[in-house]
């Protein structure tokens, strides 16, 4: 009996043990179950949300590749519509110059004057009633910009051809608004039919917002970064369809809805790493939209004949430049593609828009004559062309600056004007008014006596212009001769202003302007 007690002792201690050990493996089970549904959770969790971002951003692009079609027909409508504008412009100008050549060129000149404004080939008689017609309108215009500068007190330091003759009759005025009303109202349909999920940047910033805060890697290993700039553009370009930063109150990209909402995006407190796409963010997406925008409208609507346009072309072209590093980036497609458009653009004006009439010296005689007020428009509107151009200072190099202001308009069709000016306080004058648009910065640098190597045509002509003064002084009375010295003097200031100082100094020599030496020596 004993012994059958003891046995069963040792069996009930050895399932006891067992059943403690078998307790304790339940236990960890438990655990392990416990921690495997908790990170199994977090993976369901996170496919979940993922497929429905995959779902979503499907559904997005399939909304967008149908709205794109429309935006694009919207933006080439309302780019025709400004295009449209600006040529008629350009054309009424061009057509102005060709009436009042032939009308101020005699028969027997005519060729010589003007070889490309015959009427050949037209009916005549139809031909005189449209250039009638367009010579009232011209002339009312130009007694309608008279008047308000005479009521704003401008009157006196206005030149002929220094204002811009962009007034439009009031049916083209109407028939634009009609267009860009129509278009603008189209715009507002595109996706009226959708939900705000698919049409609102906010709603679709917040969706990758969620994505980036959530799941950082697989948002980095999707490049979202990267295809955001490209998948917000349609919104963008809707938002940018009558954005026009040459016209009036033209208002700031910066202060669009589409840049507000994506201005801190994926900026977060702690620190970014450097390659991080959203940063610059903002920056790609002025680089591809906002710039191929501006370049259409250097292409086809800014007028580098208009002050007001081309500083407002300059001001949005220098804005970008400055605030955002990627477009100057010497390797940046838009930002060239922008830069050679606007250059083409200056070339054509000059090309096809500078027109200097020569008349024989009798015919300007009479200051108050039609040939004597086209001569003169003619001149200050290319020295408007000169000042225009000039401003690009800073954004083009030097060397095409030189070239395209200097040797194409000025040594080409201005210099040559100057030949018919008078001598004496018209051609001073004037030639004050060309040096005032040489960018000063051309002449800090300069060594030596020599002025800019481009420039030695308008020196030449300062010297002939001394020569000449004195020339016909000579034998006149002592009032006239004053006059005649202190011209002198005012040349030698010219050419001191442009640092060509062997010029100053050679015509200080040679007319004994002793006073002015120091100057032209460059003390």
């Amino acid at each position: 009996e004993k012994c059958k007690l003891e046995s069963l002792k040792e069996f009930h201690k050895a399932n006891q043990e067992q059943h403690e050990r078998h307790q304790q493996n339940r236990d960890d089970s438990t655990k392990i179950i416990e921690r495997l549904e908790g990170s199994s959770g977090g993976i369901g969790e996170r496919y979940k949300f993922l497929q429905e971002m995959r779902g979503y951003v499907q559904d997005l692009l399939e909304c967008f590749s149908e709205k794109v079609l429309l935006i694009n027909e919207l933006e080439t409508a309302m780019h025709q519509l400004y295009k449209q504008r600006a040529s008629r412009l350009v054309q009424r100008r061009q057509d102005d110059i060709k009436d009042e050549s032939s009308e101020f060129s005699s028969h027997s000149n005519k060729a010589l004057m003007a070889p490309n404004l015959d009427s050949f080939g037209r009916d005549r008689t139809l031909f005189q009633e449209h250039v009638k017609r367009r010579t009232a309108e011209r002339e009312a215009r130009r007694a309608r910009r008279r008047l308000a500068r005479e009521q704003s007190g401008k009157m006196a330091d206005h030149l002929e051809g220094l204002s811009s003759d962009d007034e439009e009759t009031s049916t083209d005025t109407t028939n634009f608004n009609m267009e860009r009303d129509r278009i603008l109202k189209e715009s507002s349909k595109v996706f009226e039919d959708v939900l705000e999920n698919f049409s609102s940047i906010d709603y679709i910033k917040s969706q990758f917002e969620a994505w980036r805060s959530k799941y950082l890697s697989s948002y980095k290993d999707a490049y979202i970064g990267l295809c955001l700039p490209k998948l917000l553009n349609p919104l963008i370009r809707l938002q940018l369809l009558i954005w026009n930063p040459l016209e009036d109150k033209c208002q700031d990209f910066e202060s669009m809805l589409w840049f507000e909402s994506l201005l801190f995006y994926g900026c977060e407190e702690y620190d970014q790493e450097k390659d991080d796409a959203d940063v610059s963010l903002l920056p790609t997406i002025v680089e591809r939209v906002v710039l191929p925008k501006l370049t259409v409208l250097a292409e086809n609507v800014w007028d580098p004949f208009s002050t007001t346009q081309t500083s407002r072309m300059i001001a949005i072209t220098q804005k970008l430049i400055n605030g955002y590093p990627t477009v100057v980036h010497a390797e940046n497609k838009n930002t060239q593609t922008l830069l050679k458009a606007l250059l083409l653009r200056m070339r054509r004006t000059l090309d096809d828009d500078v027109f200097m009439p020569l008349y024989p010296k009798s015919v300007l005689e009479n200051k108050n004559s039609g040939p004597y007020l086209f001569f003169q428009r003619q001149f200050w509107s290319s020295v408007k062309l000169l000042g225009n151009f000039l401003q690009w200072y800073g954004i083009f190099s030097n060397k095409t600056l030189q070239e395209l202001s200097v040797d194409g308009l000025l040594n080409r069709y201005i210099l040559m004007a100057f030949q018919n000016s008078e001598y004496g306080d018209d051609s001073i004058k004037k030639a004050q008014n060309v040096i005032n648009c040489f960018p000063k910065q051309w002449f800090t640098n300069l060594k030596g006596n020599k002025t800019v190597s481009h420039l030695e045509n308008l020196c030449r002509y300062l010297v002939h212009l001394a020569d000449t003064i004195y020339r016909n002084s000579i034998g006149s009375s002592d009032v006239e001769k004053r006059n005649s010295r202190e011209h002198i003097k005012q040349i030698i200031k010219l050419l001191s202003s442009i640092r060509a100082l062997d010029h100053a100094f050679t015509v200080a020599n040679d007319h004994n302007v002793k006073e002015l030496k120091n100057l032209s020596d460059g003390k």
